[in-house]
């Protein structure tokens, strides 16, 4: 089942007290940036963001959840109708996230 447009449109309200909040579709998905970075996505309609500890340690309860067949589990984000949430989650992350490779050029 793909994400709706609908959510992410919810969600990056949500996270529109930040700066430098992109995405990219994806196969009827949506891969969330973070200043460059990937923190997560919309899967099947959930917002599940990459297990990295300073997530683990800012949410309450941690659900793993695989965002499709085949994927690496990532962790379900239940408080999305809480901004402030929201928004620290995603500066809590940001240090710890893998730095995006560069592309070669051919």
């Amino acid at each position: 089942m793909a994400s709706s447009k609908e959510y992410l449109e919810f969600i990056l309200g949500q996270l529109s007290g930040l700066n430098d909040i992109t995405y990219r579709a994806m196969m009827g998905e949506f891969v969330i940036y973070y200043r460059g970075k990937i923190v997560g996505g919309i899967y099947d309609d959930r917002l599940l963001v990459k297990p990295v500890k300073s997530a683990i340690s800012y949410m309450p309860t941690v659900s793993y959840e695989l965002p499709y067949e085949g994927a690496k589990e990532m962790l379900l984000v239940d408080e999305v109708d809480n901004k402030e949430f929201l928004t620290g989650l995603f500066n809590a992350m940001y240090e710890e996230l893998p730095t995006p490779k560069s592309k070669k050029k051919k």
